[in-house]
C-alpha cells in the first residue's frame, strides 16, 4: 500500500495536468457549492460527463477536487446569505450568518476553510487507517453476507434520510425495481423494456442522477422564483485574532472524529454529523446560550465534521461498493463507466488506483485551503449570481453532459424523467436519494440473492450465516427504530 501511495504521489505531483485538474476542479466545486440549490451531490452529477474522457486518475483527480471543494462551498452562501449551498452546511448557517451580519463575514469564512481542512485530513487519515482493514474482512463475505450488507445499506439510507422513514423505504424499493429493467445477466431475457432498444441495457445511473439532482432542482427553482435575500456585503477581515482562533482546535477534532466516523456508515450523510457535531459542542460549552448568535465554535464544530465525511464515505465505497452517501454514488456511476467495480477485490487487483485516491484527495484537501484562502472574497461575489442565469447554466450542463454518457438522445429522455420523477417526489415530501442507491445497489442484490439460492438452495442461509444474520438485525432494528419511537411518544402518560 505505502509504495502505490508513493507512486500514485510521485505520478501526480509530476503531472502538471493532474495538477491544473485539481485546481480547476477545486475552484468549479467551491463555485457550484456556494450557489444556492447547487449540492455537491448535483455539483459531481453535471461535471461528471466531463472526466469521461480522461484517464481513469486524472477523472479520480477531478471528481475527487470537485467533491471536497464543494462541500467546503456550501458555508459560503450559509455565511453570506443564510442559504446553505450544501445540507451538510444547514447548521452552519445558525453562527455563521449571524457573524456575518456583525461585519465578521471575512473571520467565519475563514473558519470554516480552516475547520474543513481540519475535518477533511482527519477523515483521509480515517480512510487510510481502516478501508484497508475493512476490505481485509470483506475479503472472508460470501454471496450471503454480501446480499445482507446491500440490504443494510438500504435501511441506513432509509432510517437517516429527513423525513418520514417509511417514505424513504419505499423511494428505495422504487430504484431496486428500476435497477431490473433491461436485459437479465443470468437469463438474458429483456424485462420491463417495453420493446424499447434504450432500455435493454437498462437505466443508465448517470442520467438518473444527473436528473434526479439536477433537472428536479431547476424545476424547484423555477417554482419557487426570485427569493428575497438579505445578502452580507461587507466581508470585513478574513484572519480571525490568534487568542479566539486558538482554542478552537480541540473543539474542531472533536467534530472532525464525528464526522469521520458518522460518514463511514452507509448513507449516514453530513446531516447526521454536523448535527451531532453542533449539538455535543453546545452540550460541552460553558456559555450555550451563545449558540445561534454569531460564536466561532458554531461555525468550527460542524464544518469540521462536515468535511470529515468525505473521507469516511470512501470507505464504504472502496470496500464494499456500497455508497457512503449520495456523492459516492455518483462516484460508483463515475467508477463504472470506466470498467471498474468497487469492492473488497479492490485492495488485492487494483492496489494503483487505490494509491491514486488515497493522493488525490489529500490533494484536494490541500488545494481547496490554497484557493479559499485566495479566491474567498471572489466567491463571496458568486452567491449573488441572476437566479435566471444560474438556472439556464445548469439545465445546459445537464443536458449535454447525459446526452455525452453514450452518445444517446435516449439517456436525455431518461434524464428528463427522472427529473420529473424527482420533482414530484420533493413535493410530497418523498427523499429522492433513496433512489440512485437502489440503482446502484439493485443489480448487486440482486446477482448475491440469486448466486446464493443458486449455491445453496435454501433461504435461510440468510439466517445460519452469522455474519449476514447479524448485519440483517441491524437492518431490521434501524428501519423499526423510528416506528417504535412514534409509539411511545404517542402512548399517554400515566
Amino acid at each position: 500500500m505505502l509504495d502505490a501511495a508513493f507512486a500514485a504521489f510521485l505520478q501526480i505531483a509530476t503531472d502538471p495536468f493532474a495538477i491544473g485538474l485539481c485546481l480547476i476542479g477545486v475552484v468549479i466545486g467551491t463555485a457550484l457549492g456556494a450557489l444556492p440549490g447547487i449540492s455537491s451531490t448535483m455539483s459531481l452529477a453535471v461535471l461528471l460527463p466531463f472526466s469521461f474522457g480522461m484517464s481513469l486518475e486524472h477523472a479520480m483527480v477531478f471528481l475527487l477536487a470537485v467533491f471536497t471543494a464543494s462541500v467546503y462551498g456550501g458555508s459560503v452562501s450559509a455565511i453570506l446569505i443564510n442559504i446553505p449551498g450544501t445540507p451538510g452546511a444547514i447548521v452552519t448557517q445558525m453562527d455563521g450568518y449571524p457573524m456575518g451580519r456583525k461585519g465578521r463575514a471575512g473571520e467565519a469564512l475563514t473558519y470554516a476553510l480552516l475547520a474543513s481542512t481540519l475535518g477533511g485530513l482527519l477523515g483521509w487519515c480515517l480512510l487510510v487507517i481502516f478501508a484497508p482493514l475493512v476490505a481485509q474482512a470483506a475479503l472472508a463475505f460470501q454471496s450471503p453476507e454480501y446480499a445482507a450488507i446491500t440490504v443494510f445499506g438500504l435501511a441506513m439510507l432509509a432510517y437517516a434520510s429527513p423525513g418520514s422513514t417509511f417514505l424513504a423505504l419505499i423511494a428505495g424499493m422504487i430504484g431496486l425495481l428500476l435497477a431490473t429493467i433491461g436485459l437479465d445477466t443470468t437469463t438474458d431475457v429483456a424485462r420491463f423494456t417495453f420493446g424499447t432498444d434504450g432500455l435493454q441495457a437498462g437505466l443508465g445511473i448517470i442520467p438518473a442522477a444527473v436528473g434526479i439532482f439536477g433537472i428536479a432542482e431547476v424545476l424547484k427553482g423555477l417554482e419557487r422564483g426570485a427569493k428575497k435575500l438579505q445578502p452580507v456585503t461587507r466581508i470585513g477581515r478574513l484572519l480571525p485574532p490568534w487568542r479566539e482562533a486558538a482554542p478552537l482546535w480541540p473543539l474542531g477534532l472533536r467534530g472532525s472524529v464525528i464526522g469521520a466516523f458518522v460518514g463511514a456508515i452507509p448513507a449516514a450523510g453530513s446531516a447526521i454529523a454536523v448535527t451531532v457535531a453542533y449539538a455535543l459542542e453546545k452540550r460541552l460549552s460553558k456559555t450555550p446560550e451563545k449558540f445561534g448568535t454569531g460564536c466561532p465554535e458554531g461555525v468550527v464544530a460542524p464544518e469540521s465534521a462536515n468535511n470529515a465525511g468525505v473521507g469516511g464515505a470512501l470507505i464504504p465505497m472502496i470496500t464494499l461498493g456500497i455508497p457512503g452517501d449520495s456523492m459516492t454514488a455518483v462516484l460508483i456511476g463515475a467508477l463504472l463507466i470506466h470498467g471498474l467495480r468497487p469492492g473488497p477485490t479492490m485492495f488485492a487487483q487494483h492496489i494503483d488506483f487505490v494509491g491514486i485516491v488515497y493522493v488525490a484527495l489529500a490533494f484536494a484537501i490541500v488545494a481547496t485551503l490554497v484557493v479559499g484562502m485566495l479566491g474567498n472574497r471572489l466567491f463571496a461575489r458568486i452567491v449573488n449570481a441572476p437566479r435566471a442565469v444560474l438556472l439556464s447554466g445548469v439545465t445546459l450542463l445537464c443536458i449535454v453532459g447525459s446526452f455525452a454518457v453514450r452518445n444517446s438522445f435516449f439517456d436525455v429522455i431518461v434524464m428528463t424523467g427522472f427529473g420529473v420523477l424527482g420533482y414530484l417526489m420533493n413535493r410530497i415530501g418523498m427523499p429522492t436519494a433513496p433512489v440512485i442507491f437502489g440503482l446502484v445497489l439493485g443489480p448487486i442484490l440482486e446477482e448475491n440473492v440469486r448466486r446464493s439460492m443458486i449455491i445453496y438452495n435454501d433461504w435461510t442461509v440468510f439466517l445460519t450465516r452469522p455474519i449476514s444474520l447479524t448485519v440483517l438485525i441491524i437492518a431490521i432494528v434501524a428501519l423499526a427504530y423510528p416506528l417504535i419511537q412514534d409509539a411511545m411518544r404517542r402512548r399517554p402518560s400515566p
